[in-house]
C-alpha cells in the first residue's frame, strides 16, 4: 500500500504519533503572549534556532491602543535580543502572505503557526497547520514537536472554472458539501486538473482548509509552483517536492466538475451555510470587504477593479479594500488598480488583518450586514455579535457593491 502526502512528509502511518522538527514556526501579534509564557526559560536557554520563528506584526496595525503598541514594542525587543532572522514589522502585510512572498514556504516543508490559517502554505506543497500558543512556546525552546499523522481525503478536480466563477466559489462549495467538520483532523489532497489553478487560487483554497476542519490542505508541486518560487529566487535544489503514491489509501474521495461550480455565498453564521448567489439575490448590505489573507492578492484586487472601474459603489454603502501585503499594494498601485478602486468609492486600508477579526478598522454596528471575501462569518467575527457576515468571492463582492445588494457577478461582468 502506498503512502499519502501527510504520511510521507511526517514519516509515519495514519494515526501514529511522530516527533518532527518543523522548518518554521509562524507567530504574529500574539508573539508577546507566547514569549510571556516562557520568559525565564528564554532568558536561560534562548530560542532553539534563530531561523525557526517567522514573526509578522499584522493583526492590529498600526497600533490602535497603548496596550497594542506596548505588545509590538516587546516583540521588536525579543526579535532583536534573540537575533530572529525572519521578523517583519508593521506594514509588511498579513503573515501568511508575507511568509509565502519571502520564499519561506517551499515544497515538502513542515510549517506550523499559532494561527489557524497556517494551512494556507499547502498551496506550495507544504505540510502546514496551526498549533496553540503553549505548543508554540515549547517549540521555540525545543525546536521539535509532536504530530498525529492525519488520515487523508482525496479531492479530484476536473475541467475548468467558468467566467465569473472563482476559486473562492469552489472552496465554499466544497465546504458546503462536506460540512465545517467534514475533514476534521484530516489532510485534504487536491488532485486532477489543478494545472488550471494559479498559485493565488490554490492559496485561497488551501487557506480555507481549516474551515472544513482539515489539519492540512495541499496541492502537488508542478510548473506553476516552480515558476512562483523561481520568481522569488528560490532554486530548485532549495526544496524537495512530495506527493502521494498512486495506490495511497484515503478515508474519503470526492470529485468536482469545475465547470458546474457557480457563484455562491456563505450565509451567517457558519461557513458551511452555502447556497448559490441566485438563491439569495437582492439581500441588502451595508459594508463590503475585498481583501484579507484569503482574497487580498493582486489577482483578487484586479478582478474587483475590473468590475468597479468607471463605476461607483451604491449610495449608503461602504467598500473596504485590504491588500494582503505591502508588495501587493504597490503592485496594485503601479497597475492603476488602487486608483480604480478608490475612484469607485473604495477605502484602501493598510495591509493587515484588522477588520477580518473585528480588531481594528471596519468593525460592524448592531444590525449591519457585511459581504466579505474573508474566511469566517462566525457571530461577532467582525466585532459585533448583532451583525451579519456573508462570505463570497471578490467578483461577487464587487458586483454587489455596485448595487448595494447581493448580485451574481456574471450579470455585471464587462
Amino acid at each position: 500500500m502506498g503512502e499519502t502526502f501527510a504520511e510521507k512528509v511526517l514519516g509515519g502511518k495514519a494515526n501514529e504519533i511522530v516527533i518532527a522538527a518543523p522548518h518554521h514556526l509562524l507567530t504574529h501579534d500574539n508573539t508577546a503572549a507566547i514569549i510571556g509564557k516562557i520568559a525565564p526559560e528564554l532568558a536561560e536557554y534562548g530560542v532553539a534556532r534563530p531561523d525557526l520563528p517567522v514573526i509578522v506584526l499584522d493583526h492590529v496595525v498600526p497600533a490602535a491602543s497603548e496596550k497594542t503598541a506596548a505588545n509590538h514594542k516587546r516583540i521588536r525587543e525579543f526579535a532583536a535580543a534573540h537575533g530572529i532572522r525572519h521578523f517583519f514589522d508593521v506594514g509588511a502585510g498579513i503573515c501568511h502572505q508575507v511568509l509565502v512572498e519571502r520564499g519561506l514556504a517551499r515544497p515538502g516543508r513542515i510549517i506550523v503557526g499559532s494561527d489557524s490559517h497556517t494551512c494556507s502554505y499547502g498551496a506550495l506543497n507544504c505540510f502546514a497547520t496551526g498549533i496553540d500558543r503553549t505548543e508554540a512556546a515549547a517549540l521555540l525552546l525545543r525546536g521539535k514537536t509532536w504530530f498525529k499523522v492525519p488520515e487523508s481525503i482525496r479531492v479530484t478536480l476536473r475541467g475548468a472554472l467558468s467566467p465569473g466563477v472563482s476559486a473562492k466559489d469552489l472552496v465554499l462549495s466544497l465546504i458546503g458539501e462536506i460540512g465545517a467538520d467534514g475533514a476534521s483532523y484530516r489532510s485534504v489532497e487536491f488532485h486532477g486538473d489543478v494545472a488550471g489553478l494559479s498559485l493565488e487560487e490554490r492559496f485561497t483554497i488551501a487557506n480555507m482548509g481549516v474551515e472544513m476542519g482539515a489539519k492540512n490542505a495541499v496541492f502537488p508541486a508542478d510548473g506553476i509552483t516552480r515558476a512562483f518560487l523561481d520568481g522569488r529566487g528560490v532554486p530548485e535544489e532549495g526544496y524537495r517536492a512530495v506527493w502521494a503514491d498512486p495506490d495511497a489509501a484515503y478515508v474519503r474521495e470526492l470529485a468536482f466538475d469545475l465547470g458546474e461550480v457557480v457563484p455562491v455565498v456563505a450565509r451567517p453564521h457558519t461557513v458551511d451555510n452555502v447556497v448559490p448567489v441566485t438563491e439569495e439575490a437582492g439581500v441588502r448590505f451595508d459594508q463590503f470587504l475585498v481583501g484579507t489573507c484569503t482574497n487580498g492578492r493582486l489577482p483578487d484586487l484586479r478582478a474587483a477593479a475590473g468590475i468597479l472601474r468607471g463605476r461607483r459603489v451604491a449610495p449608503g454603502t461602504r467598500l473596504l479594500v485590504l491588500p494582503a501585503s505591502k508588495a501587493v499594494f504597490e503592485a496594485a498601485l503601479d497597475e492603476g488598480i488602487v486608483a480604480d478602486l478608490s475612484r469607485a468609492g473604495g477605502i484602501v486600508l493598510p495591509p493587515g488583518c484588522g477588520p477580518c477579526l473585528g480588531a481594528h478598522q471596519g468593525v460592524l454596528a448592531p444590525g449591519e450586514r457585511c459581504l466579505s471575501t474573508a474566511n469566517r462569518n462566525f457571530r461577532g467575527r467582525m466585532g459585533c455579535r448583532e451583525a451579519e457576515i456573508w462570505l463570497a468571492s471578490p467578483e461577487t463582492v464587487a458586483a454587489s457593491a455596485l448595487t448595494g445588494r447581493l448580485t451574481d457577478p456574471r450579470e455585471v461582468t464587462r
